[in-house]
C-alpha cells in the first residue's frame, strides 16, 4: 500500500522538481545539465560495477578512503559513484575521476530508478551514510541488487518519527533489503534493529569519518603558503564551511579580536560556491582589504581577509590555520560540518552549539580539550582569544585532538570486513 502511494507521490512530484532544478539553474547552471541522468536515462556501460552512492560533498570526502580500498582490492571491477548535488559531482570528478565513472542519481520515480538500476546491472551497491531512497531501493532490491549502508547513523529523535505506522512499514521494508548496516556507533546499531533491519545485517564499525587519509605533506605546503602570503608572523583564522548569517557575526568577532591582535589574518570559506559572490560584497562593505583566492589576488601584510572561492582547499587551510571556527552551527538548520577534519590535522577550533550531526564525534574531541564548542559568538571570541594569547596551548590542544581521532580509526577496516561477503569474485560473476 505505502509503496503505490509513494510511487504515485514522486511521480506527482517531478514536475516541480524539475522546475525547481530550472530555476535554481538560472543562478547556479550546473542544476541545468545532465538531466537525463536525473531520470535514469544517458549512456553509462560499465561492465556490473560496484556502485557507491555519496549524496553531496560530505559524503563523497567521507567515501575517499573507502573507494581507495575498493580500487585497491578490485582493480579488476568498475566503479560507479552518484552524487545528488553539482558541488558533490564536482568534488567526486575531482577526487575519484580517474578511478571511477561520475554520475547524478535518478530522481526517486518507479521510471527513473528502475531504468537506473536496468541500465547499470550494479554487483553491489553501498549507500554512504543514511541514504534511503525507497522506490531505488526497492528497484535494486527486484534485480536481486546486494545492498550496504556504511556509516550508518540514525538519531534517538529520528528514530522516534520512524516509528509512526506508516513510515515504520516503510522504513522495515527497505532496511530488509540491505544485506550489510555498518553503524557508526552501538547505539546506532541499536535503532536500526529496533527499525526493523534483520538480525545478522547490523555490525558496529565505527565512524568512518575518523579514517579518511592525511596528507602528510599537507603542513609543509601550507608553511609555503604563509610564507608567499608574508604570514609567518601573523595569526591566521580559518572560518570554514560557513553560511549566511555567520559570516555577519564572524566579521564582527573578527573586528573585535583585531583590537588584541593587530596582524591577525581571516580566511573564510563559505560552504557553498553560489555565495561566492555575496560573502566577497559582504567583507567589501565593511571596509576590509580582501583577497580572492579564485582570481589568484596577492596576499600581504596589508590584507585583512582572504576569501576562499575554490573547492577542496579546505584541508590545507586547516593546516595553515593557528584556529578554526566549524560553520553551520551558529543558527539552527544546518546541524554544523565536519568537526574531524581539522582535528584530523591538528587544529584547534570552536564550533556552535547546533552540531546535532556532530555531537558524538565532540564528545571525544571536546574532552581532549582542542575542540570548543561555544553557545554563541561572544563565547566563541573568547575561545579565539584565548588561544591566540597563548600559541603554545593551541598547539597542545591541537595535537591532543589529532591524538584523540588516531585513536578512534579502523572503521574502514572494519567496513571493508563487512563489505567482503557482498564483493563480487571476479569480472565473470554479476
Amino acid at each position: 500500500m505505502w509503496q503505490a502511494a509513494y510511487g504515485l507521490a514522486t511521480r506527482l512530484a517531478l514536475p516541480f522538481v524539475l522546475a525547481y532544478f530550472a530555476w535554481r539553474g538560472r543562478r547556479e547552471p550546473d542544476y541545468r545539465r545532465h538531466w537525463q541522468e536525473r531520470l535514469g536515462r544517458g549512456a553509462v556501460y560499465l561492465d556490473h560495477p560496484i556502485w557507491i552512492h555519496a549524496a553531496s560533498v560530505g559524503e563523497v570526502v567521507l567515501a575517499t578512503s573507502l573507494v581507495a580500498a575498493l580500487v585497491e582490492r578490485r582493480p579488476d571491477r568498475s566503479l560507479l559513484v552518484t552524487t545528488m548535488t553539482p558541488t558533490g559531482r564536482a568534488e567526486a570528478i575531482r577526487r575519484f575521476g580517474d578511478q571511477a565513472t561520475i554520475a547524478y542519481m535518478p530522481l526517486d520515480t518507479p521510471g527513473a530508478t528502475r531504468r537506473f538500476i536496468a541500465r547499470i546491472r550494479p554487483s553491489l551497491g553501498i549507500f554512504v551514510e543514511t541514504e534511503l531512497w525507497p522506490n531505488l531501493i526497492m528497484a535494486a532490491n527486484r534485480t536481486g541488487t546486494p545492498l550496504a549502508l556504511v556509516n550508518a547513523s540514525v538519531s534517538e529523535r529520528s528514530a522516534a518519527n520512524y516509528a509512526r505506522p506508516v513510515i515504520a512499514a516503510a522504513l522495515k521494508a527497505m532496511l530488509s533489503c540491505f544485506a550489510f548496516i555498518g553503524a557508526a556507533e552501538p547505539a546506532h546499531a541499536d535503532r536500526f534493529e529496533s527499525l526493523g533491519a534483520a538480525g545478522g545485517v547490523v555490525a558496529v564499525t565505527g565512524n568512518l569519518k575518523y579514517d579518511q587519509p592525511v596528507n602528510e605533506g599537507r603542513h609543509r605546503e601550507a608553511r609555503q603558503l604563509r610564507r608567499t602570503w608574508h604570514a609567518d608572523q601573523r595569526p591566521v583564522w580559518v572560518a570554514a564551511s560557513t553560511h549566511a548569517p555567520e559570516e555577519d557575526e564572524l566579521l564582527t568577532v573578527f573586528a573585535r579580536l583585531r583590537r588584541r591582535h593587530p596582524t591577525l589574518l581571516l580566511v573564510i570559506v563559505p560552504r557553498h560556491p553560489q555565495r561566492f559572490d555575496d560573502v566577497a560584497g559582504l567583507i567589501e562593505a565593511g571596509d576590509w582589504r580582501l583577497a580572492r583566492r579564485s582570481l589568484a589576488d596577492s596576499v600581504n601584510e596589508a590584507t585583512d581577509i582572504v576569501l576562499v572561492d575554490t573547492l577542496g582547499e579546505l584541508p590545507l587551510f586547516y593546516a595553515l590555520a593557528d584556529v578554526a571556527f566549524v560553520g553551520g552551527s551558529l543558527t539552527p538548520g544546518v546541524g554544523g560540518h565536519n568537526v574531524i577534519e581539522p582535528a584530523a590535522i591538528a587544529c584547534p577550533f570552536v564550533t556552535g552549539p547546533h552540531v546535532r550531526e556532530w555531537r558524538e564525534p565532540l564528545r571525544d574531541l571536546t574532552t581532549a580539550g582542542g575542540a570548543v564548542v561555544a553557545p554563541d559568538a561572544v563565547s566563541l571570541e573568547r575561545v579565539l582569544t584565548n588561544w591566540l594569547a597563548c600559541p603554545e596551548t593551541a598547539l597542545r590542544d591541537g595535537r591532543a585532538v589529532r591524538a584523540t581521532v588516531e585513536r578512534h580509526r579502523g572503521a574502514l577496516q572494519r567496513t571493508l570486513e563487512g563489505l567482503a561477503v557482498l564483493l563480487p569474485t571476479d569480472r565473470r560473476t554479476p
